[in-house]
């Protein structure tokens, strides 16, 4: 099972290193509004394997590492499979609806993947430590922080809100299919870093 991970940890690491050194390969295949909006699905999966810099995919990659052993080792490889590569995609899927209008909006990175990885850890153990501070309370000030940035850009932001947002929704959805019973037993932590997402919703159908 850990092999499959290396695979993949590896392949990002290629991949990623490759589009350092070859723009035509990185522009060809990172997310970009205008080019999904013409049919180039690929994209949508594609971008989470190039990253903007070392720091950036050492970053995602290490944040990766620490967390994909709880849920290999709770739900088998097929669960976090499906919550990493499905979170890059719903990530970008969810970026494309908030950037429709803005067709030159591109983004890289496996941000959205990490984000459905490390959440999907917190729905399993809220308890579990995150940057030194219970998941349950990390989740809940980077759900309110994420929201409010998406809502309210600013000129030179360059992190991918809506991607971490996508990435992290469909985390704890499938862990919410695939373990009730356990989301049961932390709905109220569950539901108090869910509040910021609550906003989102509300804001985003008002409009």
């Amino acid at each position: 099972m850990i092999g499959i991970f290396f695979i993949l940890l590896i392949a990002t690491i290629g991949i990623s290193m490759y589009g350092f050194n070859n723009p035509s390969f990185f522009e060809r295949y990172m997310f970009n509004i205008r080019a999904v909006q013409g049919g180039d699905y690929i994209r949508l999966i594609s971008s989470g394997f190039l990253h903007a810099s070392w720091e950036h995919l050492i970053f995602n990659m290490i944040s990766l590492y620490f967390f994909q052993d709880l849920i290999i080792y709770s739900l088998g490889i097929f669960i976090f499979l499906l919550i990493y590569l499905g979170s890059i995609i719903v990530g970008n899927l969810f970026s494309f609806y908030i950037y429709r209008h803005q067709p030159y909006y591109s983004a890289i990175g496996a941000s959205g993947g990490v984000s459905g990885i490390i959440f999907a850890c917190i729905a399993i153990e809220p308890n579990l430590r995150v940057n030194f501070i219970p998941g349950w309370l990390f989740g809940t000030i980077y759900f309110g922080y994420s929201v409010y940035r998406m809502l309210n850009p600013r000129v030179g932001d360059n992190v991918g809100h809506a991607a971490h947002l996508g990435g992290a929704i469909f985390g704890l959805i499938i862990i919410i299919i695939s373990a009730p019973s356990v989301v049961f037993q932390h709905a109220i932590y569950l539901g108090i870093m869910g509040l910021p997402l609550a906003y989102m919703g509300y804001k985003l159908l008002a409009k």
